[in-house]
């Protein structure tokens, strides 16, 4: 028997529960996954304030209980929406099907022959990693959110602090 494997690319910033369903859904449909982490050179801004290593860690502890073969794998912005798809391929394991609810992602896949499949946005008045950012930086609640696991690792990292220093720097420049 073949062995189907997804592609699901996102910037992770966090790795929040809807993320996490998301993964548990795609589960069902493929044998392994390759989680592309979006923007792996961007760190340290009130958009992309965890690097992608930190990334790669909230992931891979948050899917251990997931039955699913997955790959983690951090995918530099190159800014050329025209070879994007190319600089995927060569970054990643080969993939059968995409999952993507970006437009942009599903035209290029889609322009490059791939199946794209509709990825369910789950929960997005409360799980989007904006508004996340936005409460972590308000000191509003935010753990409920996001797995155990990310909580942890933004604790270890001290995140709070840094996105709170982070938005703080950005809102005293001009």
């Amino acid at each position: 028997m073949e062995t189907t494997r997804g592609f699901l690319v996102g910037r992770f910033q966090p790795f929040h529960s809807g993320h996490r369903q998301l993964v548990a859904d795609i589960a069902g449909e493929v044998d392994e996954l390759v989680i592309g982490i979006g923007s792996a050179d961007a760190s340290h801004t009130v958009h992309n304030p965890f690097t992608a290593g930190e990334r790669l860690v909230m992931i891979s502890k948050v899917l251990t209980d997931v039955d699913l073969q997955t790959y983690v794998v951090p995918l530099e912005d190159i800014d050329r929406n025209a070879v994007w798809v190319s600089h995927v391929e060569s970054m990643c394991p080969p993939f059968d099907v995409v999952y993507s609810n970006n437009p942009l992602v599903i035209r290029l896949f889609n322009e490059a022959d791939y199946e794209v499949r509709d990825s369910a946005m789950i929960d997005r008045d409360r799980l989007r990693g904006t508004l996340i950012r936005e409460d972590i930086v308000d000191g509003e609640s935010w753990t409920d959110r996001v797995p155990p696991a990310v909580v942890e690792t933004i604790e270890e990292i001290d995140g709070v602090a840094r996105l709170r220093r982070i938005a703080d720097s950005d809102a005293h420049e001009d």
